[in-house]
């Protein structure tokens, strides 16, 4: 897909969007949007997928007619099929674009709907989405698509004060819909999950903080995703305790040729569902996820799993958690000695990661810059995992005001179990290159490069980078603040005193010069002079 073609996807999305804008906060109006936007996939991948079945018996899937003897043989057949590998069901009349048809109803343009001419499509759309979760059930897909619709209320009154008038818009917002071609049949292109990417971004970079807690800006999921597929063509599995919309994971995958097994796991009710349609919307099969819907350090669900290759993680920074003496005696936490803070989980979600972490792996994490130096139990936690583990590989401060919602400046930190220079830890300082774009910092590829090369080389560079040695951070006190190690100081330009000296003269006697000009002309005008 051409990035024109790519543009004009994207503001046809971004134009749907704004049939609810108005309506509703844009956190609101994104579970609509998306959910929409799954809707119409799982449609789609349902008709491609029944009509190959269909093929040798020379009929489409939209042309069996229901309620025939035949017609439900066919369903049948197709249903335990879908339901095998796909992993779940829908029914031709229950497709996007015939329900979006049937909503339309007579009207002949878009922008020029008449509320009278349309059909009443509600009901049956909410029954179809529920249907969807019910086809799945008994079946080893059920947890997957457990109440994967459950955010879109149709009846809800932000869509509007009467069924007719939400009626209008739903039926709009699939015409719009119902337009756009996502060519799923064409493996190569990956039109819907960029389209899917684009607004998950948009939502988040309009919406402020309440909106951007889910998702992490795409150029630092691409530092997270070369940091730790480094070396790799293949990985086993990669996990993300903290996965939000799932976009982390996703990424991690584009950097490899194939990732077995994807894991996460997500608080936030919504943001699990996004997650789930995210993998499935991405060709993600569903037996090669498993995400899970808890707090994660009070309520790990992926305890016995097997370690994982890949860690990635943003958690959110600073986050309270209950720090209850209990996990003492937890393995994730016991061997450290000390708990993170209950104010602040930073260090927390670093021992959950490293306990989870192979010994061939690598995990990356996107920390504030607090973590690096606050004193107390976080310094004493940083100690044992450098001293006693030696598991810190690179510590990589990146500029501030790049997340959406924080301006505060930020760092990643890289561990390994198993290193390949256990002598020193790499600082890499990053801060200073961006490209400022309105009120947001953005890495540009060549800013991502610089540090990925960096990393990948372990290069020194004067004011960018430096390896420390382990006793040069353990006589800092496990100081980790990047500027102790990678030296930034521009010394200012020497100042010539003499030549200062001859310039102030040479002004005075200027001044004197222009003194007396001035006293010869009010001598001649016959009025006093003003000094």
């Amino acid at each position: 897909m051409s990035e024109d073609q790519k543009k004009i996807l994207e503001q046809q999305l971004w134009n749907i969007a704004n049939t609810l804008r108005g309506k509703m906060n844009a956190d609101e109006f994104r579970d609509y949007i998306l959910g929409f936007i799954f809707y119409k996939y799982l449609s789609e991948k349902m008709e491609i997928f029944a009509n190959v079945i269909l093929k040798q018996d020379k009929i489409k899937f939209r042309e069996i007619t229901p309620k025939t003897a035949q017609a439900n043989d066919f369903l049948e057949a197709i249903k335990e099929e879908a339901l095998e590998k796909l992993g779940y069901f829908l029914r031709p009349e229950e497709l996007f674009t015939e329900v979006a048809k049937r909503g339309m109803g007579n009207n002949e343009d878009i922008d020029q709907f008449d509320e009278s001419k349309t059909n009443f499509i509600l009901e049956d759309l909410q029954k179809i989405l529920t249907n969807i979760q019910l086809s799945t059930m008994g079946t080893d897909s059920e947890e997957d698509f457990d109440n994967l619709f459950e955010d879109m209320d149709l009846n809800s009154t932000k869509l509007g004060k009467t069924p007719e008038a939400r009626n209008t818009i739903i039926a709009k917002v699939l015409t719009h819909l119902d337009k756009i071609d996502f060519k799923l049949e064409n493996t190569e292109l990956d039109v819907l999950g960029d389209a899917y990417e684009y607004l998950i971004g948009q939502f988040a970079s309009g919406a402020g903080k309440k909106a951007g807690e889910f998702y992490t800006p795409q150029e630092v999921s691409k530092i997270l995703a070369k940091i730790v597929t480094t070396g790799k063509q293949k990985l086993k599995s990669v996990y993300d305790p903290t996965c939000g919309s799932g976009s982390l994971l996703l990424r991690v995958a584009r950097e490899v040729k194939d990732v077995a097994m994807f894991y996460g796991q997500e608080m936030n009710r919504t943001t699990y569902n996004l997650a789930r349609m995210n993998m499935i919307l991405h060709g993600v099969h569903y037996r090669q996820f498993d995400i899970k819907q808890e707090d994660t350090l009070e309520y790990p669900q992926h305890i016995e799993d097997l370690p994982f290759e890949a860690i990635v993680a943003n958690p959110p920074f600073s986050a309270k958690w209950s720090a209850n003496p209990i996990f003492t005696s937890d393995d994730r936490f016991s061997q450290y000695g000390k708990l993170a803070p209950a104010s602040k989980a930073d260090f927390a979600f670093v021992q959950h990661m490293i306990y989870h972490l192979a010994e061939n792996g690598t995990m990356a994490i996107v920390l504030p810059h607090g973590a690096l130096f606050r004193g107390g139990a976080e310094q004493h936690i940083r100690k044992f995992l450098i001293e006693n583990k030696n598991y810190l590989d690179t510590v990589i401060g990146l500029p501030a005001n790049i997340f959406y919602g924080t301006s505060i400046p930020t760092c990643i930190m890289v561990f390994k179990k198993c290193r390949e220079n256990p002598e020193d830890v790499l600082f890499i300082d990053a801060s200073s290159d961006f490209e400022k774009v309105k009120t947001q910092n953005v890495l540009r590829d060549e800013h991502i490069d610089k540090i990925i090369d960096t990393f990948r080389n372990r290069t020194e560079t004067e004011k960018y980078s430096k390896r420390a040695l382990l006793t040069e951070i353990a006589t800092n006190d496990y100081n980790l603040n990047i500027p102790r190690y990678v030296d930034t100081f521009e010394a200012e330009a020497e100042i010539d005193i003499e030549a200062i000296a001859n310039e102030i003269k040479a002004i005075d006697e200027s001044i004197k010069e222009t003194d007396k000009s001035i006293a010869d002309f009010c001598k001649e005008l016959n009025i006093s002079t003003p000094f």
